[in-house]
């Protein structure tokens, strides 16, 4: 990570104490920027040695008092990196998340960021919706509901307008959904719309009432999907130095 590169992306969120939250940030990744915003799940690995796991941003915050700028995440292994290991009760594309979420600084969440994940293959890929539909999303407004759409059910109804043009203009705007995490019942009900939709034509993937359904519209390549269902204690957690549990004391 470059020196200084740590910003925050739109305006706040929220006020609380000493504490001041966010909605996104960006920072620098051998020379490229990048934005990670509330709800986005991204690769990570913890230590050097330990394998790649998937992190969910789930608060962002300043604590004005020290000038820290914070993060908690909750974290999803698969089941084989856990300290029960894969059984036959596991599905192919299970996940199971750490029960405590982590509070670490920014700087050192950009460390763990993985931005290479090619070699993660436990997944069902949701397939990029087809040129024709990408362009007609551009010129009738779609992609702004679509968006509006997201903001209303993924993150608690926060107005995402400022990151999304910042995210735009990097040519980001689908990078906090390269993977996603779903509960089992919105796994089940998404693989319920692509038997339905098997033989349809792909833009009715941007339908609000198959998104509603429990669809997911792909619009910049493809999309790696898991579900959880189930929660592990993770003692090793607690040994990695850049956890800070003492920051999260009166904000979560």
């Amino acid at each position: 990570m470059e020196p200084n590169s740590l910003k925050w992306v739109g305006s706040s969120c929220g006020l609380h104490g000493p504490y001041i939250f966010y909605k996104a940030f960006k920072f620098h990744r051998d020379g490229k920027p990048r934005i990670l915003s509330l709800g986005d799940f991204f690769f990570v690995r913890c230590k050097p040695e330990d394998p790649i796991c998937i992190a969910e941003l789930q608060l962002l915050w300043e604590e004005r008092t020290s000038k820290q700028l914070l993060s908690s995440s909750k974290l999803y292994f698969l089941p084989e990196d856990t300290p029960q290991g894969r059984t036959g009760i596991h599905g192919e594309h299970e996940v199971i998340a750490v029960s405590e979420k982590v509070i670490v600084r920014l700087e050192d969440l950009v460390k763990w960021t993985v931005p290479d994940f090619s070699g993660w293959t436990h997944c069902l890929k949701a397939e990029p919706l087809k040129p024709s539909v990408l362009r007609e999303l551009g010129t009738n407004g779609r992609r702004e509901a679509l968006h509006r759409y997201r903001e209303s059910t993924l993150t608690s109804g926060l107005n995402f307008k400022d990151v999304q043009r910042e995210r735009a203009q990097l040519g980001q705007e689908e990078d906090g959904r390269k993977v996603l995490v779903l509960s089992y019942p919105q796994y089940c009900r998404f693989r319920s719309v692509l038997v339905r939709l098997r033989e349809q034509p792909s833009s009715l993937l941007i339908d609000h009432t198959v998104l509603a359904l429990g669809g997911i519209a792909a619009l910049g390549g493809s999309t790696r999907i898991l579900y959880c269902r189930d929660t592990f204690e993770h003692p090793a957690l607690l040994q990695n130095e850049s956890i800070c549990d003492e920051f999260g004391d009166g904000c979560l």
